[in-house]
């Protein structure tokens, strides 16, 4: 078969991964499954497949655990780590590059984290769960702007890159969260220890290292499993590891672009052959062009683009199996419908919307920031409630502010019944509030 039918077949699946808002489809359809394999006569063996036990013994120290404990301390420090690497390209050349562009974005995030944690806690006053505020704070992207492409065209730019700013703004935040307040006994050695790795990686930064291998290695390596040993969730590590990867290219673009045009020049003044192999010489400027083309881009973005797709469609996926399974077995609504359940839900989904528009709405009153030209405050309003998805991180947090499965549970049943409804009414007031226009 020939190369080009090949790639006529791949067509398709290529345009899927390079999507982003496909991965919201491909995480619905994870987390459907597990809630179905939960509640079938495979519920048994698919909660035991989680619960197989793994070891790494590193210098005498064991760390064991079950395969859904490594998913969400070791599988999910990519998903932080990636998140780390958007977090300073958008701070570098991004939307939260420019203060008059992020206060907006940032303010938002704000008030979309502080209100539904103060919702929360209305509901869990002075008891046992109040743990749990940081929950409802975190809004999941890769749903909402799953739901946001199902609008198509009429989806001004600006609406995208607001929804995206604040959601990497709320990431930010649920991890400073995270490694303040949802922490174990630490380990003040190990922690020591995975300061030194950050050293090195800084250090390697600034002497000129681009060696993505070298990043690799000694951040999960070294400062990954120090962090995992250390008692502060190894999450965290991922983020750290992401801002020492070095963002700057070793050539400008005036440079690249001469130096390109005479390697083109170089290689077509070479006589080419009768066969589809290149001559030595061709070969030899294409490596050339190759290793030219890598100084030319950073390596913050490259292992942001390398690692995108498989965060997307492999590591949220992976935890949505292992999270989002919820066992209705035997369970009465009253039970369901605790302080837990009810803080959760009301919090992302009445919480981040006031939030978010409300701080929003004070901060363009003051005059601290203003609306894009192709974005009406009205379109604020399915923003606000988009942002109320907050499924991955909630989940994720939900295991480390509680240990009781049936607390657990609830929490749970707050966190996905208030992202189906957040999803539902900001998709309606998103195709009520924007230009009908667009699709034309």
């Amino acid at each position: 078969m020939k190369l080009e039918a090949i790639d006529h077949l791949l067509k398709p699946f290529n345009s899927f991964i390079k999507n982003e808002s496909t991965a919201g489809i491909f995480l619905l359809i994870c987390s459907i499954a597990a809630l179905i394999l939960s509640n079938s006569p495979l519920h048994d063996e698919f909660h035991h497949f989680w619960e197989y036990e793994f070891s790494i013994t590193v210098a005498g120290y064991t760390i064991s655990n079950s395969l859904h404990h490594w998913i969400n301390d070791g599988l999910m420090a990519m998903f932080f780590f990636v998140v780390g690497l958007e977090l300073k390209r958008e701070i570098m050349g991004g939307e939260l590059s420019s203060p008059r562009n992020a206060i907006l974005p940032l303010a938002a995030a704000v008030g979309g984290m502080l209100v539904p944690a103060v919702v929360f806690a209305i509901f869990n006053y002075d008891k046992p769960s109040s743990s749990g505020w940081g929950i409802p704070m975190a809004t999941d992207i890769a749903f909402a702007l799953g739901i946001l492409s199902l609008l198509g065209d009429r989806v001004p730019l600006s609406v995208k890159i607001f929804l995206t700013a604040l959601a990497i703004a709320d990431d930010l935040g649920a991890v400073l969260v995270i490694a303040i307040f949802y922490t174990s006994d630490i380990s003040f050695l190990n922690l020591a220890t995975g300061a030194v790795f950050m050293i090195t990686l800084m250090t390697a930064n600034y002497l000129g290292v681009r060696s993505t291998l070298f990043y690799g290695i000694v951040g999960i390596g070294g400062l990954w499993l120090a962090f995992l040993m250390s008692g502060v969730h190894a999450t965290v590590a991922g983020v750290l590891a992401a801002l020492t990867i070095p963002a700057r290219t070793k050539i400008d673009e005036v440079g690249f672009a001469t130096r390109l045009r005479n390697y083109v020049k170089e290689f077509e003044a070479i006589p080419p052959n009768d066969v589809s192999l290149l001559e030595p010489e061709q070969l030899h400027v294409v490596e050339k062009i190759k290793k030219l083309t890598r100084a030319a881009s950073t390596p913050l973005q490259r292992l942001e683009h390398a690692l995108h797709p498989i965060v997307l469609f492999i590591v949220m996926p992976i935890f949505a199996l292992a999270n989002a399974g919820i066992s209705l077995k035997g369970i009465s609504f009253s039970e369901a419908i605790t302080p837990v359940s009810l803080g959760v839900f009301f919090g992302l989904l009445i919480g981040k919307f006031l939030g978010v528009v409300g701080i929003s709405w004070f901060t363009l009153k003051m005059g601290w920031a203003q609306l894009p030209s192709d974005m009406s405050f009205k379109n604020l309003y399915g923003v606000g409630m988009l942002a109320g998805i907050g499924f991955t991180m909630s989940l994720f947090i939900t295991n480390l502010a509680f240990r009781s499965p049936d607390v657990i549970l609830q929490a749970k049943v707050g966190v996905l019944s208030a992202s189906i409804l957040a999803g539902a009414v900001g998709f309606l007031l998103l195709k009520k509030t924007l230009p009908k226009t667009g699709d034309s």
